[in-house]
């Protein structure tokens, strides 16, 4: 029985997640506390129960049938985001959910998964290569037609984590430098088109430095760079057509304080909360930004404050050493994996959940726009902590299967 454990079944994974699901259900009781809002936690609860039983059968689901399973079931995620264009309720000026029975439903995430893995069974065909333009174009595609259908919701921080979590996986397939620069330096560019002027220009500087110095096409990087530019140039023009909330949660992270009692109160308030905790933090039910709700619905997007203003720097680091663990124990499995799907898949896995991990805590501290994505395990959410869970069953899954073609 220890030799199969040691074997075949992933603990690693499964404890790792399951201290931070904890964690979060410690911290969102704190967090809805004496707020009218502790059903939450119940909430949270239950569908804790349901993510361990998702977990469970995305551990032991087949995995050639998971493969097989793959297209059928990224399609269907695509219609669920077509149809709740149709059909869905608008929650923070997003119609981004899907109402039942008084309990919501997020398509978004579930797409998540279902474009990794379609991804995933794709590139891991014998007869497709990342090299070859057309393989290339299709493997952008599977993910840009989600990516699309969430920014007409309009949800902006999913279709980051969408394109955060393409890049990993064309590099593990094999894409060349000139590929991964030619897609990630347009962002860059953009990024600089918002701060000012100099700003852009030397962001377009690099860029074109990296674009040259990665391909031996030199007209290629030429147009390359000329599509980097006009994505610079247009970013202003883009920024008119946000909705106003999108364009305040922006301004925002370029000057919070332009707006304290504003778009910029849950960010100050956030780091005052993390700053506050101080070494060992106030201790349990004791932090007073947690305690007299200084920042709205705490338990959601911003649920890492709790832990740092109530367990200060050693509980945010305790945090951060579990997400550690979980993120290189999977990009071990994808190593160690000879199965090119599941090692595929187990690079998008993590990379979804190092996006949200890198851009939540950046939004706790100030260091990148709130843009509404929260922290995997800890947050509040059904949607969000199921498909996590089963996450971990995929990996779990693939680290069980590491050693079959």
């Amino acid at each position: 029985m220890n030799s199969y454990i040691k074997e075949y079944f992933d603990y690693k994974t499964l404890l790792s997640g399951l201290a931070l699901v904890c964690i979060g259900l410690t911290s969102i009781y704190s967090a809805t506390l004496d707020v009218n809002s502790a059903a939450n936690f119940y909430r949270q609860g239950l569908w804790s129960m349901v993510g361990l039983i998702a977990l469970m059968v995305a551990a032991f689901f087949p995995i050639k049938s998971l493969q097989r399973l793959s297209l059928p079931m990224y399609v269907a995620s695509i219609g669920l985001l077509a149809a709740i264009l149709v059909l869905g309720h608008t929650v923070n000026s997003s119609k981004s959910w899907f109402g039942i029975g008084g309990m919501g439903m997020q398509p978004s995430e579930i797409a998540k998964v279902t474009s990794v893995l379609a991804l995933a069974s794709y590139l891991s065909k014998p007869t497709v290569s990342i090299s070859n333009v057309k393989h290339l174009i299709i493997s952008i595609g599977i993910f840009v037609l989600p990516l699309l259908l969430i920014l007409r919701q309009p949800d902006l921080g999913t279709a980051i984590v969408f394109f955060a979590t393409l890049l990993p996986i064309l590099y593990w397939a094999g894409a060349s430098y000139f590929v991964l620069t030619a897609i990630l330096v347009p962002i860059l560019v953009a990024a600089g088109a918002l701060f000012g002027i100099a700003q852009f220009l030397i962001a377009a500087a690099i860029g074109a430095g990296l674009l040259y110095a990665t391909s031996k096409n030199k007209f290629a990087a030429a147009v390359a760079f000329g599509i980097t530019l006009a994505i610079g140039l247009s970013v202003q023009i883009v920024f008119e057509h946000l909705e106003p909330y999108q364009q305040r949660r922006i301004a925002t992270f370029l000057n919070p304080n332009a707006d304290p009692t504003g778009a910029g109160y849950n960010v100050l308030q956030s780091k005052t909360a993390i700053g506050s905790g101080g070494f060992w933090g106030k201790g349990y039910l004791h932090g007073t930004q947690t305690q007299l709700k200084y920042i709205p619905e705490q338990w959601t997007d911003f649920i890492f404050c709790v832990t740092g203003e109530e367990f200060g720097f050693v509980g945010g680091c305790v945090v951060l050493f579990l997400f550690a663990f979980l993120l290189l124990h999977g990009l071990h499995i994808a190593g160690i994996s000879k199965n090119k799907f599941g090692s595929i898949a187990a690079v998008g896995l993590i990379s979804v959940i190092a996006t949200h991990l890198i851009v939540n805590m950046g939004m706790d501290m100030g260091l990148m726009p709130v843009i509404g994505i929260p922290l995997p395990f800890l947050s509040y959410g059904g949607s969000a902590l199921i498909t996590n869970m089963a996450m971990l069953g995929l990996l779990m899954n693939f680290f069980a299967h590491r050693k079959e073609y």
